[in-house]
């Protein structure tokens, strides 16, 4: 079956691309299944209106990361909607679920997790790579393929998780930093992986923000609040073919331009 992970969506900007080209995308790949990340589609945070537009868009699951709960209107929405998830390695009391399994194409069972990384994300969440043995450990036997979005800010976390979850399950791609790195491969024992997918929204931007925005920022300016940059827009992200076994046979980097 081939998945398709896509890059944190950025904004009205994002949702509208997201509307306008994942069916098309899934179609011209061939996509069985589909997890977006959204954390930042109300640009810090998720509304649930928001997240209903993107599963209504094609979004089989939707993943989040440390701008999790900047919507507080997000947190009733966590606990009722099983299609959404937060990272698995926030503490245990924090609402909604961290993994789920879903049913996939030819009846195959998908195991979908969500982790955070630690480093230089300073929101105290537990170890992701411990977390990644409990969440594989306590869904044993209840699924075929696991996939794993890490939300993390360092690419050595990323690249540490991909060779730690390498041959434990099918895919893991790292979000969060919104440029669509070029390492995608399969591990060494048959797993998936890519630094990150990138993102989806404005193309002319820094991470989605208006540019002299940013740039004011670095320079030391006092800066009003961040706006999502006009213009064409691009969906980003990543294509999995993964084998009955679990193992994957390729990993292709998606990039579709949205003219707005």
């Amino acid at each position: 079956m081939k998945i398709l992970a896509v890059g944190d969506v950025v904004g009205e900007a994002g949702l509208d691309t997201l509307d306008a080209l994942l069916r098309k995308v899934k179609r011209a790949h061939g996509v069985d299944f589909v997890v977006v990340n959204g954390e930042n589609a109300a640009r810090v945070g998720l509304m649930p209106g928001q997240a209903d537009s993107m599963l209504a868009a094609g979004a089989d699951v939707i993943t989040l990361g440390n701008h999790t709960f900047n919507k507080r209107q997000i947190v009733p929405y966590l606990d009722d909607n099983p299609f959404i998830l937060r990272p698995a390695n926030y503490a245990p009391q924090t609402p909604g679920r961290g993994a789920a399994v879903y049913e996939g194409a030819q009846g195959l069972r998908i195991l979908v997790f969500n982790l955070i990384g630690r480093c230089d994300m300073p929101f105290g969440p537990d170890n992701p790579f411990l977390c990644a043995d409990r969440v594989l450990r306590e869904h044993a036997g209840q699924y075929d393929i696991a996939l794993c979005d890490f939300h993390a800010n360092a690419t050595s976390e990323k690249m540490a998780m991909g060779y730690y979850l390498d041959g434990r399950v099918a895919c893991i791609w790292g979000t969060h930093t919104h440029v669509q790195t070029a390492d995608e491969r399969i591990n060494p024992k048959g797993s998936g992986y890519i630094t990150d997918i990138g993102m989806t929204g404005p193309i002319v931007s820094v991470l989605g923000v208006c540019p002299e925005q940013s740039i004011a920022m670095f320079r030391g300016d006092l800066t009003d609040y961040f706006k999502t940059a006009p213009g064409d827009c691009a969906l980003s992200g990543a294509v999995f073919e993964v084998a009955r076994g679990g193992v994957c046979r390729s990993v292709t980097r998606v990039w579709e331009r949205y003219q707005r």
